[in-house]
C-alpha cells in the first residue's frame, strides 16, 4: 500500500509519553525498555493503562515508553522503520502490510479490545436515535480505509443504508481534529472515542446517539504487533509484554468501572474521575475489552468480511501468517 511508503518514519516519535518503570525489587527479570506506538490516546484502551499504574509491566521488567501516533497508518509505518519496538493499533494495518508482500511484515500477538469503541455524536440530544436519521446528513468518520471508518460503513449498511449513497462521509478531516472541526460547525454527526465524546456532552458541544461497537458486534478492533525479525529476536519479551496485557485484562474484567477509572486516572489528568467513570461505564456495557490476548480465526476473518465491503481488501489474508497467538496461549495456560 502506498500509505506505508508515503509516511515519515519520524511520524510516532513525537507527542511521546515517557512511562519510566522500574523492575520491582525480587524481579528476576532484567529490565528492558520497550517503545510502543498507540494510535490514540484513549480510555477506550483501559486494560494497558491500568496494566502500566498497576505495575504490571514493572513486575515483568519492561521499562515502557509510550507515543501517540495519531493513526494506524503512522503506527504501522513507525513499526516498519525501527522507529518503535511495538505498535498498538487495528489489525487491518498488519493485513495491509502483508498483503504488499514485504518479507518482514508485521505480526499481532496480542488483542486488547473486540469491537469498535467509537460513539456516533449528534448536535442535539436524540433519544429516539436510528440509522435512518443520518439520510441525506454529513458524518466525520475518521481516515477512509482504518477500521473506525469501515466499521461505521458496515454499521451503515447493517441497518438497511447505503453508505456511498444514502449519507456523506467527509473523511477530509484528520482523526486528531474531527472533534474541533464538528463543534466549529462541520458536520451533522461525528464518530469520537472516549473521553473526548463524554467531554463534548459535558460541554454541551454534542451528544452521544449511539455505539459503533455495540452495532457491529465483535471485531478484533486494537492489537499490539511487531515485525517478525524482532518478534523472532525477543521471544522472551514478547512473552513479558503479553503477561502484563493479560493481567491488566484481566484486572479489568473483575473490577468496576469506579475502581477502574480510579487506576486509569494518572493516565489522563485532564480528565476527572467522574468522567473517567462514566466512560469507563458505558465500554463494560458494550463489552469493548478483550478479557485474554488471544485473537480467533472467527473475528480476525469478520474483520476482513468489513474490509471487502469496504472496498479496502481485495484479498484476505491468512490468520495463520498475520496472527501470532504463541505468546497469548502461553501466559493465558499458566
Amino acid at each position: 500500500m502506498k500509505w506505508v511508503k508515503q509516511i515519515q518514519a519520524t511520524a510516532c516519535i513525537a507527542a511521546v509519553i515517557v512511562l519510566s518503570v522500574f523492575a520491582g525489587c525480587g524481579t528476576d527479570k532484567k529490565k528492558i525498555k520497550v517503545t510502543v506506538c498507540e494510535v490514540t490516546h484513549s480510555i477506550f484502551y483501559a486494560p494497558q493503562y491500568a496494566a502500566i499504574n498497576l505495575g504490571y509491566f514493572e513486575d515483568e521488567g519492561i521499562e515502557l515508553e509510550l507515543s501517540n501516533g495519531q493513526g494506524a497508518d503512522k503506527v504501522m509505518a513507525a513499526v516498519l522503520s525501527d522507529s518503535v519496538d511495538i505498535g498498538f493499533a487495528g489489525p487491518e494495518a498488519a493485513i495491509y502490510v502483508y498483503n504488499e508482500g514485504k518479507e518482514d511484515y508485521a505480526e499481532v500477538f496480542a488483542q486488547l479490545t473486540r469491537c469498535d469503541g467509537s460513539f456516533l455524536v449528534a448536535r442535539q440530544p436524540d433519544l429516539n436515535f436510528n440509522w435512518n436519521k443520518i439520510k441525506g446528513k454529513t458524518v466525520l468518520p475518521g481516515r477512509k480505509g482504518g477500521v473506525p471508518y469501515m466499521t461505521l460503513e458496515y454499521v451503515i449498511r447493517k441497518n438497511g443504508l447505503d453508505p456511498a449513497k444514502d449519507t456523506t462521509l467527509d473523511n477530509s478531516i484528520q482523526f486528531a481534529l474531527m472533534a474541533g472541526a464538528f463543534t466549529g460547525g462541520t458536520g451533522d454527526y461525528v464518530t469520537l472515542f472516549e473521553p473526548t465524546a463524554s467531554m463534548l456532552e459535558k460541554e454541551g458541544k454534542g451528544y452521544i446517539v449511539a455505539s459503533i461497537g455495540e452495532e457491529s458486534g465483535d471485531i478484533p478492533y486494537t492489537a499490539y504487533f511487531a515485525k517478525k525479525s524482532f518478534i523472532k529476536e525477543n521471544h522472551d519479551l514478547i512473552e513479558r509484554f503479553t503477561r502484563a496485557v493479560y493481567k491488566g485484562q484481566q484486572w479489568v474484567a473483575k473490577s468496576s468501572a469506579k475502581e477502574i477509572a480510579e487506576t486509569v486516572a494518572p493516565s489522563f489528568p485532564d480528565t476527572s474521575t467522574e468522567l473517567l467513570t462514566t466512560v469507563a461505564q458505558r465500554y463494560k456495557d458494550i463489552g469493548a475489552w478483550n478479557e485474554t490476548p488471544v485473537m480467533t480465526a472467527d473475528s480476525f476473518n469478520r474483520l476482513q468480511d468489513v474490509m471487502t465491503q469496504a472496498g479496502e481488501l481485495s484479498k484476505t489474508a491468512p490468520f495463520g501468517k498475520v496472527v501470532n497467538n504463541q505468546y497469548a496461549e502461553i501466559v493465558t495456560k499458566e
